[in-house]
């Protein structure tokens, strides 16, 4: 009898086991339906060349400000300011290549616009961690506050200076920059070449329809990509962990959790700036309101994709699954016209509710909790 409870004991999971027992299970089954449910609901459309691009621009700007969320959240900390910093950056940049650099510096290149908004947003991030490990105040409410302060600093400012709080017009830097064609132009061309090779991607008169992806699908690959190997394959991602599951004791073993948690700060705000950018480079225009809410939508993609309110749990896999969910949601209107742009929000509270229930008891079970 001893035996055979020993052999019990020891048996090996099967790959099933194993994968119900990942955080990101759940966004992944939920992601599956959805593609299914849109694809048959817009009768294809909404994966055709276009569509497939219109929907991966949603995805990937939701996917990389919901990559900076979801890492500081494991790590036990919430950034409500994202959203303003997302408009604070695109009016910077925006700004500085309408009316040139500050101080008299010159005339601003897509280039030097963003690398200067981005040490402010850096600096800006820095005093939120700053504040936060310092202080001993709940992050929660030390960003609700940076994002009235930036939000209120962005409007005022540049009502006085550019008379509103939009920019528009501004000449499409991508045709002379290659910074500009970077953040704002196509890429992947070749899969849309290969498809119209193999006799599809064709507008009504049997040319080429589609060229290319939204350059923030890139940066939302890399950023995803380097925050999944940091997590998984470093010891800074062991810290990360250690610091959003039990603090006193990851300290106590030489964990510089002050540290860990005002790079991520800063982390988020360069998930932001990188929105921004994108955003103004792509459109050629900018607006203080552009982040408006984009700091709940990136928490609730988080906890969508598995990541724990509580911290120490969470994958940037179910992130990227989250942000599909969300995002093919969220652009499933203009694909079904019947649909009410409104029970986007009804399914988003929703899923973000089951999501929050299933990642519980997911987390028990991989831990062993009651």
């Amino acid at each position: 009898m001893a035996d055979r409870n020993e052999a019990d004991r020891l048996q090996q999971e099967t790959k099933l086991q194993r994968a119900m027992r990942r955080p990101e299970i759940g966004s992944f089954l939920v992601m599956v339906v959805i593609i299914i449910a849109l694809a048959i609901a817009s009768e294809g459309k909404s994966f055709n060349a276009l569509g497939l691009k219109n929907n991966i621009a949603i995805i990937a700007q939701y996917g990389i400000i919901a990559t900076g969320a979801a890492v500081l959240m494991i790590s036990g900390e919430f950034d409500l300011s994202i959203g303003s910093m997302i408009g604070f950056a695109g009016m910077s940049m925006a700004m500085m290549l309408k009316w040139g650099l500050p101080f008299g510096l010159g005339e601003a290149t897509p280039f030097t616009a963003f690398l200067l908004t981005l040490v402010m947003t850096l600096a800006i991030g820095w005093i939120i961690g700053n504040v936060v490990v310092r202080s001993g105040l709940s992050s929660f409410i030390v960003t609700l506050a940076f994002l009235f302060f930036l939000r209120g600093v962005t409007e005022v400012s540049f009502r006085l200076i550019n008379k509103s709080t939009q920019i528009s017009g501004l000449p499409d830097y991508k045709e002379t920059s290659w910074f500009a064609d970077l953040m704002g132009g196509e890429v992947f061309g070749w899969f849309y070449d290969l498809w119209f090779m193999l006799g599809g991607n064709l507008n009504r008169r049997g040319e080429q329809w589609v060229e290319g992806f939204d350059a923030r699908f890139l940066w939302w690959l890399v950023i995803a990509g380097v925050a999944y190997f940091v997590l998984s394959r470093t010891q800074i991602g062991n810290w990360i962990y250690a610091t959003g599951d039990n603090q006193d004791a990851a300290r106590a073993n030489g964990v510089p959790t002050n540290k860990v948690k005002i790079g991520l700060f800063m982390f988020t705000a360069f998930c932001a700036t990188m929105f921004a950018a994108c955003q103004v480079f792509d459109t050629n225009t900018s607006d203080a309101a552009k982040g408006n809410l984009m700091e709940l939508f990136a928490i609730a993609i988080a906890v969508v994709g598995g990541t724990l309110m509580t911290g120490g749990f969470g994958s940037i896999i179910g992130v990227v699954f989250g942000a599909i969910t969300v995002g093919l949601v969220a652009n499933a209107v203009f694909f079904i016209p019947a649909i009410d742009g409104a029970w986007f929000r009804v399914f988003l509270g929703g899923i973000l509710l089951a999501a929050v229930f299933a990642n519980e008891r997911i987390r028990k079970r991989i831990t062993g909790g009651i």
